[in-house]
């Protein structure tokens, strides 16, 4: 990463630093106020991670700043962004998968669609890590604590009053990394999920066409946001226009779908010929 953009990242870590101190807040308060997760606001405040502007607004409203404190330390992270890269972190390019994760804790009605990767709340360890190791030179210690932190965000699965709608083609079934043996995991975990009472999990057969070719994947987070989840970078939008037209498309992807017996019986047919394969793997 290029000298002149981590120099801005460390002004605007540590004017954020200095206003939560004004406003007596610890580090976990602020977090716990503005519904991101404790880790981001130590990274974003020593310089080590660029929040999205939904999370700077968040942290902004947290803080109770008022409109010139917020326009500045927006204008602080347009200077960020305003740096042209001239290398590369390998801890940032993985914490650019927490997008998702951080925009999602904050929201009680998560819906997301997918047409190639597993939503991020539904990955278990090691499907994660596959996700992780995809990210530009990768290295072990950092995509351990990623994962980590992804397995332990999808505990909001649990949280009474929270819901969350998963949509998915039947193409993420059978879009493997690894082994059939880390797919048979996979799957049994998205059986679990599916039973829980706050989840609600769809799947678009191959036998049904879809009403949209999708391009990518994205969430929406309540009715205010929505995460884009697109090749190489993630980017989080809060324009109306934007919102309307996701809603719409996810309302026509989720009409698509089957659920409840259904995405079980399917579960269990994929489950099957994974281990087909399995088995010819290992011969």
């Amino acid at each position: 990463m290029g000298s002149e953009r981590r120099e801005r990242m460390r002004v605007l870590g540590a004017r954020l630093r200095a206003l939560r101190a004004d406003a007596g807040l610890t580090g976990a308060a602020l977090a716990a106020r503005a519904g991101v997760g404790q880790p981001t606001v130590s990274k974003v405040e020593n310089g080590r991670m660029v929040p999205s502007l939904d999370v700077l607004d968040r942290l902004s409203r947290a803080l109770g700043l008022d409109g010139t404190a917020a326009g500045e330390v927006r204008e602080l992270l347009a200077a960020v962004e305003a740096v042209v890269e001239t290398g590369s972190d390998s801890e940032e390019d993985v914490s650019a998968g927490f997008v998702v994760d951080e925009v999602v804790r904050g929201a009680r009605l998560v819906r997301s669609f997918q047409c190639v990767v597993l939503p991020a709340m539904l990955q278990s360890a090691e499907y994660a890590r596959h996700v992780f190791l995809t990210s530009p030179d990768p290295d072990a210690e950092t995509v351990g604590r990623a994962v980590a932190a992804r397995v332990e965000r999808q505990s909001l699965l649990y949280e009474p009053g929270r819901e969350s709608v998963f949509v998915l083609t039947e193409a993420v079934l059978r879009t493997w990394p690894g082994t059939p043996s880390l797919m048979l995991a996979q799957l049994d975990r998205l059986l679990a999920v599916e039973s829980l009472d706050t989840v609600r999990l769809g799947v678009i057969p191959w036998r049904r066409p879809v009403p949209v070719l999708p391009r990518h994947g994205f969430t929406l987070c309540d009715r205010r946001s929505i995460v884009v989840e697109a090749f190489p970078s993630e980017r989080v939008s809060t324009e109306a226009d934007d919102l309307a037209r996701y809603e719409e498309m996810f309302s026509r992807f989720e009409g698509a779908a089957v659920f409840g017996g259904e995405v079980r019986d399917l579960l269990m047919q994929v489950m099957a010929e994974f281990r087909g394969l399995e088995t010819t793997v290992t011969q």
